[in-house]
């Protein structure tokens, strides 16, 4: 019941995101075209959050996706939309801390 709840507040298992990346994962940052445009993690896809649903063909089912954005915030929100679609998805927070 602990585990359930962690998981539904976020809270699960930490998962290596260095781990990932180095094993292939998708970059998906959430952040506005400007934004992305000011700095991004290399080989990134932007893809802002309030047009990310309607993209969703664009990101591969059979990768695990990881999101970020400037703080957290809106890659937080991503991962929820990726998840209830059938992905593999993990908040990575602020694309600067995944450098």
């Amino acid at each position: 019941m602990l585990n359930l709840l962690k998981n539904l507040l976020g809270m699960g298992p930490k998962v290596d995101l260095k781990e990932l990346m180095k094993n292939g994962a998708q970059i998906i940052d959430v952040r506005t075209p400007s934004e992305f445009a000011g700095g991004h993690l290399k080989g990134a896809i932007n893809l802002p959050l309030q047009t990310l649903g309607n993209n969703l063909s664009k990101i591969k089912k059979d990768k695990p996706v990881i999101t970020c954005c400037a703080s957290g915030m809106r890659s937080s929100a991503a991962k929820r939309l990726l998840k209830s679609n059938g992905f593999d998805a993990h908040n990575g927070g602020a694309w600067l801390s995944l450098k």
